[in-house]
């Protein structure tokens, strides 16, 4: 019974994180002010996404050992893709007529080459917890992940379009 309660818990936290920031954004661009994330925003919904993942995993004292590396690469991975925000503001920012086309296209293959470089961190740090996850747990895995996943996709659609509407 706990466990049915902290996994519905945990998918109300992993779905209504991204919903929030989203109500959030389109409410600040509603009034034409475009607020981004701050590094403190970023850091709270890093540790609120570590927490959850961990809670929804409800680790065994034998696989608490894998999770330190886990956690550094979901945390290393937040970071850059901050950093990576942060360039995308800046750019947005100023004019859109600086730089070139090519320029346009290294940037982003660069930012392309940093984010799978973090994920295939991130699925190396996985793979020894992986291995010692129940069918349980597994399960718990998959859901939160697709979860989290969904409602990140969706904030950022909805960011998308508030933006374009904006313009």
């Amino acid at each position: 019974m706990i466990k049915k309660i902290a996994v519905a818990a945990t998918a109300v936290l992993i779905t209504a994180l991204p919903l929030a920031y989203a109500a959030e954004t389109e409410t600040t661009s509603t009034v034409g002010m475009r607020h981004p994330i701050t590094g403190a925003d970023f850091n709270a919904l890093t540790d609120a996404r570590v927490g959850i993942i961990k809670a929804a995993l409800q680790l065994t004292p034998d696989q608490e050992k894998y999770w330190p590396a886990v956690e550094e690469a979901i945390r290393a991975r937040g970071k850059n893709q901050q950093a990576r925000f942060e360039r995308v503001a800046a750019l947005r920012d100023s004019s859109p007529m600086e730089g070139n086309a090519v320029e346009l296209m290294q940037r982003r293959a660069d930012a392309l080459i940093q984010r799978g470089t973090d994920l295939k961190k991130l699925a190396e740090a996985w793979e020894p917890l992986y291995k010692t996850l129940s069918p349980d747990q597994k399960k718990r895995m998959a859901f939160a992940s697709y979860a989290a996943w969904r409602g990140m996709r969706d904030a950022i659609e909805h960011r998308i379009q508030s933006e374009d509407d904006d313009d």
